[in-house]
């Protein structure tokens, strides 16, 4: 394993677990979410549908081997990230819009997306495929 690739799981390892409580709060719909989008103006089934996106998107993260199964696969992890960036960008914009200026937790997000994509650019600049599984692995004997 390289210096760059544990770098790599671990921040990618937290995004996630921190992406999924807000799928679930975007999918189970409790009272405070629906005050907030409507107050935001968003409708509820858009949410429901960045839940799934959001779920999807986490699973697109952390499933290994998603590299090394050739350059289709590898496309579908880039726009995860892709679309994680469009919604914690557009879930800030919107809190500013609408005068709620306390953005630090989609900016904490985003610099965790932005670290793990950046760590995993130059992890498969090196040539090893940046898989959470084999990176979690035991080392050899």
């Amino acid at each position: 394993m390289t210096k760059t690739k544990l770098p790599y799981i671990i921040t990618t390892a937290l995004f996630a677990l921190m992406m999924l409580p807000g799928a679930g709060m975007n999918l189970a719909q409790p009272q405070m979410v629906v005050e907030m989008a409507e107050a935001l103006g968003v409708p509820l089934a858009l949410l429901t549908l960045i839940g799934v996106w959001k779920l999807l998107g986490v699973a697109a993260l952390v499933t290994p081997g998603l590299d090394r199964r050739g350059p289709h696969l590898q496309r579908l992890r880039e726009w995860a990230y892709a679309g994680f960036f469009f919604d914690l960008t557009g879930a800030a914009f919107l809190h500013m819009a609408v005068g709620d200026f306390n953005v630090v937790t989609h900016v904490v997000f985003l610099s965790l997306l932005l670290g793990s994509y950046a760590l995993r650019t130059k992890v498969l600049a090196q040539g090893e495929a940046p898989s959470m599984a084999s990176g979690l692995a035991a080392s050899p004997a």
